[in-house]
């Protein structure tokens, strides 16, 4: 039988080097042979490199770059938010939250290590992204900065809002304004958590970071867009979990106010707000083809 080949666009290949790179860093912090504990980072390991298309340390990376910042400092910032969306995968899929079987065409981490490990994973992942930076080699004003920007992002205020908001969606109908309000907390506080570490890194001014988060707010809500899309339209196969749960649990989702085609059609004009507000800054030529990349990913 002949094989398939398939083509790897540029952006893939970049994110596919940007993923190498966290991963080959986050080894480093994960890796301990301590027998007493050594079970923890065997579950902490398992979800972080599970794969993944590494979206948030690419936005660390490539908003550091653009800026001229200091790239080592901000693949510790990137290991650090990959930690903590790996922590927020572990833990959405536990039991008492979504439930869910598979990941990323895997087994969750609490049906291979059982609940109260995954619980711990998790945990441990969320710490340890702290100590990560505040070990960076950034300075005292960046660590500052950087540590308060992922509490709140990370926290009620932000992508654990967002969840709660959530686990409401999944009893009751919520109006369409409640459900951008979740979405900006829980999908988009972390995305924009990343280009905001990205400008940290690199000592971006305030101008500089406001199209950032510009960039990063629409990208963000249209990844999400395109995931309840994808929940319909997508299968098993190509997106390595579930499809269909949404629907299954009358979940308010965004095609509960309008159809496949206009969502697209409101996806697509997200991305090219994202790409007027950094279009014409030096080096945003990655961050472009994220952007179109997101639009039109399958899985």
């Amino acid at each position: 039988m002949q094989k398939t080949i398939v083509m790897m666009s540029e952006i893939e290949k970049q994110l596919k080097i940007v993923s190498d790179m966290t991963e080959k860093r986050a080894k480093e912090f994960l890796n301990n042979e301590d027998g007493d504990i050594k079970y923890v980072y065997d579950a902490m390991q398992y979800s972080f490199f599970a794969g993944g298309k590494r979206i948030r340390p690419f936005l660390v990376l490539e908003f550091c770059r653009m800026f001229g910042g200091n790239m080592k400092i901000a693949q510790d910032f990137a290991v650090a938010i990959e930690m903590v969306h790996t922590y927020s995968l572990i833990h959405d899929d536990l039991p008492c939250m979504d439930n869910d079987d598979y990941r990323r065409g895997k087994l969750t981490n609490h049906k291979v290590f059982g609940d109260a490990v995954a619980t711990l994973a998790g945990d441990a992942l969320l710490t340890y992204a702290f100590e990560v930076i505040a070990g960076s080699g950034a300075d005292n004003a960046q660590i500052a900065e950087a540590v308060l920007k992922l509490a709140n992002g990370a926290g009620a205020q932000g992508m654990i809002g967002g969840q709660i908001i959530d686990m409401r969606a999944e009893k009751e109908k919520i109006g369409y304004e409640t459900l951008l309000k979740l979405h900006s907390k829980k999908t988009g506080a972390l995305i924009c958590l990343s280009a905001e570490l990205g400008c940290i890194a690199a000592g971006a001014c305030d101008e500089n970071r406001e199209k950032a988060l510009q960039y990063a707010r629409n990208i963000g809500l249209c990844f999400q867009i395109i995931d309840d899309i994808l929940d319909v339209t997508g299968d098993f196969e190509t997106l390595g979990k579930k499809t269909g749960s949404d629907t299954e649990n009358s979940k308010t989702t965004f095609l509960s106010f309008m159809s496949v085609e206009d969502a697209t059609a409101y996806a697509e004009k997200l991305t090219n707000d994202a790409i007027s507000a950094i279009d014409g800054l030096n080096r945003c030529e990655n961050l472009i083809g994220l952007a179109k990349f997101l639009l039109t990913r399958k899985k």
